[in-house]
């Protein structure tokens, strides 16, 4: 089974809060990559944080899990959306 072949679910978030300027993209992407998630996190004018992520729905879990615990402080809301992976993605990156 090649990496794609696993990949059956997409994840689209938008964080809100205090969520810029405190390292979440980057934290994002670190978690993603231990997770083997692919995908992108980029801020938003409006002060939000956009990620879109493709994995197993049990990583995506995990992502959503640790991200929400460790910016618990600093996160107000979260817009969640589920959709089925397109496999466009080789790896996470952070957006600008």
């Amino acid at each position: 089974m090649t990496k794609k072949t696993l990949i059956n679910k997409r994840l689209h978030l938008y964080y809100s809060g205090s969520v810029q300027g405190v390292g979440f993209r980057y934290t994002a992407h670190s978690t993603a990559n231990s997770l083997g998630l692919t995908g992108w996190a980029k801020n938003m004018p409006d002060g939000r944080v956009e990620v879109l992520c493709e994995g197993r729905d049990a990583d995506l879990q995990k992502f959503m899990q640790k991200i929400g615990e460790v910016f618990k402080g600093y996160i107000r809301d979260v817009d969640v959306g589920w959709g089925g992976a397109t496999g466009e993605f080789d790896g996470f990156d952070i957006r600008f």
